[in-house]
């Protein structure tokens, strides 16, 4: 008897969410950045969600949507303004199974609708690859400081597709 692939959907960010996308983002860096972060960089990195109202808010006011596979949250992904994608995270258990890929999908598609001609990232050394392979081209290398620790990362843009404008079709 064959089995059903369990479907990825999308949903909106609900403020009731944010424990549980703050264990996604923290379990995320964690297991996901090693090869690309040492492990105080690492902590410094997951202290960011260390205040769940902070979080929370910062999630609520950008446009945040969440992967689910059967019904649970596994990823989530926001975007700032119209023009830039704010957080990708996925949880180890489901990386690889496209729930990255359909988050930027929808985000670049509302950001399209939104008007947008272009969409950056500041993307982590882990994620450039990621975003490269979508058409991302590497503008920048970026520093920041995150309590003692330097992490470096890379702004990327992608040119949105302009969708006609209806007069220009008759």
């Amino acid at each position: 008897m064959a089995t059903a692939t369990p479907k990825l959907a999308l949903r909106p960010f609900l403020p009731t969410d944010a424990p549980l996308l703050a264990e996604i983002f923290r379990e995320s860096v964690l297991e996901l950045t090693a090869d690309d972060y040492s492990e105080a960089q690492q902590q410094a990195w997951i202290s960011r969600v260390d205040d769940l109202e902070v979080f929370a808010g910062r999630l609520g006011k950008q446009l945040t949507l969440i992967a689910t596979l059967e019904g649970s949250p596994v990823a989530f992904a926001s975007l700032a303004g119209n023009t830039k994608i704010d957080m990708l995270f996925v949880h180890p258990a489901a990386a690889g199974q496209g729930a990255a890929a359909l988050l930027v999908d929808a985000l670049e598609k509302l950001a399209g609708a939104r008007g947008a001609e272009k969409l950056t990232v500041d993307a982590s050394d882990t994620a450039r690859g990621f975003f490269e392979k979508r058409g991302y081209t590497a503008q920048q290398r970026n520093s920041i400081s995150v309590g003692d620790e330097w992490l470096a990362n890379t702004t990327l843009s992608k040119a949105l597709v302009a969708k006609p404008e209806a007069s220009k079709l008759s």
